[in-house]
């Protein structure tokens, strides 16, 4: 049997397991996706969030648990329905894996808090599974423990072949999937709090710019996350960048590649929705505001494009952002809104565009935390109005989706 033939036979039995699991449960009350819609409880989907990478950290002292408990609550009052954070930090200061497959009880805690407090303020949630980046741990992190077992690894992107260290992150992914929250009582994959899984944050492999080396990681390890969890919703963690299955749509990215396809890797099997990231400022660096805010508009709507025509699957920008230390606020409030009108415009008409992820909340008392993308609202009151009207327009889409959302809606919500 080829394989097209095989992973059409695995996600075959994996929708009868779903079925079979959520058979007299609220299986309506957990994301689900209908064409290029979300959807939930019957209803069209959309989002509008930000990120908050430090919860589960700062979850973890129960002195400063107020400092998430307050995030998420103005979250909330700004209309904001959407988290995205780490569920890794793996070696180094403060773990939550301490070494493969060993964990710290009072970071797993931190973890379990945020969920219970997300769900008592009505925030969905991306939890990442993993890092590109050496902070946290991340890639770098898994091979160091490869390699401490013997194995003879030349570079962090053994993270993606080494069978050792997928072995390793295939152990944490399934700690975190079944972990039974010790707050709620409810396990993480029965707990329609939690929005999606995502793989990694960032995923790169400059070592192979064929994307072949990536693209095999993620069809085994989307097949993994769906053999434990069948449920959730599953992105991958991707910039957007585009590779060979698209060489005409290179011309999009901002000028180089790093190992990753847009197109072939929301292809996959158990992808269940699309991700961009947007940081003109990185991006293009030297260029005018003009200049990247014309790549920002052009980024977004090929994307968008792309996700219509060739994926059919939604579309979520799940980071954006610009540093006020190189940039003033009615510069990035204005990118705030670009980014805002394309996501409202492509939901507005039908379209994929799902909603936006800022980067990133903090609140009062979290100047450590501050890297020049930060949002705090009480010191922001522009860039805070701005946010809380996408919120409204998102939320009153919902209310009144569109004859395609509501078709995708209908479709989702009747009986398989």
């Amino acid at each position: 049997m080829g394989k097209k033939h095989l992973y059409s036979l695995a996600f075959l039995l994996l929708a009868i397991a779903q079925s079979v699991r959520t058979n007299g449960t609220a299986s309506a009350s957990f994301a689900r996706t209908s064409g290029t819609h979300f959807v939930m409880n019957g209803r069209a989907f959309y989002t509008n969030g930000f990120n908050a990478y430090w919860l589960m950290y700062i979850a973890s002292d129960p002195a400063e648990r107020a400092k998430v408990s307050s995030a998420l609550q103005q979250a909330s009052i700004y209309g904001m329905n959407l988290a995205r954070t780490w569920a890794f930090s793996d070696g180094g200061y403060s773990p939550l894996q301490i070494s493969p497959g060993v964990y710290n009880e009072d970071m797993f805690k931190g973890l379990d808090f945020v969920v219970s407090e997300a769900k008592k303020h009505g925030v969905y949630l991306i939890l990442s599974l993993a890092n590109n980046y050496d902070e946290f741990g991340g890639k770098n992190q898994y091979v160091r423990w490869a390699r401490q077992r013997g194995q003879n690894l030349n570079s962090d992107d053994d993270f993606y072949l080494s069978d050792l260290v997928k072995a390793f992150y295939k152990s944490h992914v399934k700690a975190v999937l079944s972990r039974v929250n010790t707050v709620t009582g409810v396990a993480y994959r029965d707990d329609p709090t939690i929005f999606a899984w995502e793989l990694i944050n960032e995923p790169r492999c400059p070592s192979d710019l064929s994307g072949r080396t990536l693209q095999a990681w993620i069809s085994e390890m989307a097949a993994f996350v769906k053999s434990i969890d069948p449920i959730h919703l599953l992105e991958v963690g991707m910039e957007g960048f585009y590779g060979e299955s698209a060489p005409e749509r290179k011309g999009f990215n901002p000028g180089y590649e790093v190992g990753t396809d847009f197109i072939s890797n929301h292809q996959i099997p158990g992808v269940d929705f699309a991700t961009i990231h947007a940081y003109p400022d990185q991006w293009k660096p030297g260029t005018s505001e003009q200049a990247q805010q014309a790549f920002l508009q052009s980024w977004i709507q090929s994307h968008v494009e792309d996700c219509t025509r060739v994926l059919r699957k939604p579309l979520l920008i799940t980071e954006f952002g610009k540093s006020t230390r190189s940039a003033s606020v009615p510069q990035r409030d204005a990118l705030f809104s670009a980014v805002y009108d394309a996501v409202f415009s492509s939901a507005r008409l039908g379209g994929p565009g799902g909603g936006a992820v800022f980067w990133q909340l903090l609140v009062q008392g979290m100047s450590d935390f501050g890297d020049g993308y930060e949002v705090v609202f009480s010191d922001c009151p522009s860039t805070a109005a701005i946010i809380s009207r996408q919120s409204q327009r998102m939320s009153t889409l919902a209310l009144t989706p569109s004859p395609l959302a509501k078709n995708a809606a209908a479709e989702a919500s009747s009986p398989p």
